[in-house]
């Protein structure tokens, strides 16, 4: 995945208080020009409140906030003439086909010939793979095919950046599946900014994350860097053989902080903890095949899974014990 370093969105200490209840708590976010950002966070985090703050729903009580270098409170109606947005829940008009929803939402965007309309709009009928259901009356479509049609009026107006909130969040694996294939497709065109409790989804998609937890931001970046264990560097081996006093050679070098052993079928599984990985991915190795009497089948670095740093960060916050 490539993006530039544009800055589509870009918010400084966003705070946002209901009366005596601070929803959010020093918000930071920077969402780069044709990425997928993926904002995460336990219900009631306050990432419904972000995003209708960044969409001009409601203004913040604190800090500030850009979309295309535009201020989210004094220039709010340019902004949203270069967003697209799909709820959580949207909705249609039943009786209608998708071609008729389509061509109804884009009229308000555009002047001119009706061919015109109806171009972009069979455009947006084959991004989403709804061509041969074009004229069907949306009230027979499935779940996932009318979250497909949502994206596609959420995008009927070539914005410059997608706000989705839980754009997969009631689909089944197949429709999940078809809505991540549209999000990477549409990349190329646009920058996305979407909310979701999936995690799996995430991980496949996103370029960038920030997982909320009672108003703050408890970490953020791009998903390489957030799966790495955001500095907690452990690289990991299978051995065979017997390797006797490995653990104590280790512990004296002074770039490994922690190591730690289990048997698995005549083999032993390392992970070796350490605060340098310049020296590590030079010399680890090396130093451990130094002995003849054991042979290395795997090592890596260890890759966590979205869930397992989530739940880490969330439990790890002191406001969410």
């Amino acid at each position: 995945m490539s993006f530039n370093d544009t800055l589509v969105i870009e918010t400084k200490g966003l705070e946002k208080s209901f009366g005596n209840v601070k929803v959010l708590q020093g918000v930071d976010l920077s969402v780069k020009q044709n990425s997928i950002f993926g904002f995460l966070g336990p219900n009631g985090a306050g990432k419904t409140t972000t995003m209708k703050i960044l969409l001009g729903l409601i203004r913040p009580t604190g800090g500030s906030g850009s979309i295309f270098g535009r201020d989210i409170v004094q220039e709010s109606v340019a902004i949203r003439e270069r967003i697209g947005y799909l709820p959580q829940q949207p909705r249609f008009i039943e009786y209608m086909s998708a071609r008729e929803n389509l061509e109804f939402t884009a009229a308000f965007f555009y002047t001119g010939p009706k061919s015109k309309i109806r171009m972009r709009c069979d455009e947006m009928l084959e991004l989403v793979g709804l061509t041969d259901k074009a004229e069907r009356p949306i009230r027979t479509f499935s779940g996932g095919e009318k979250q497909r049609l949502g994206i596609a009026l959420a995008q009927v107006n070539y914005p410059d950046l997608l706000i989705l909130d839980e754009p997969a969040s009631a689909l089944d694996p197949l429709g999940r599946q078809e809505v991540l294939e549209i999000m990477q497709r549409l990349r190329k065109h646009t920058s996305i900014f979407y909310s979701t409790h999936i995690l799996d989804d995430v991980q496949r998609v996103s370029d960038s994350v920030a997982i909320l937890n009672h108003g703050k931001v408890v970490a953020s970046g791009p998903i390489e860097l957030i799966l790495n264990g955001q500095g907690s560097i452990i690289y990991c081996m299978t051995i065979k053989g017997e390797p006797e006093g490995l653990g104590e050679k280790l512990a004296n070098l002074s770039w490994v902080t922690q190591t730690s052993v289990s048997q698995h079928n005549g083999s032993s599984l390392w992970q070796i903890s350490v605060n340098d990985e310049v020296e590590a991915e030079t010399n680890l190795l090396r130093y451990v095949l130094a002995d003849e009497m054991i042979t290395v089948t795997e090592f890596n670095r260890k890759k966590y899974e979205l869930e397992e740093v989530f739940m880490e960060v969330i439990k790890g916050d002191g406001n969410g014990r």
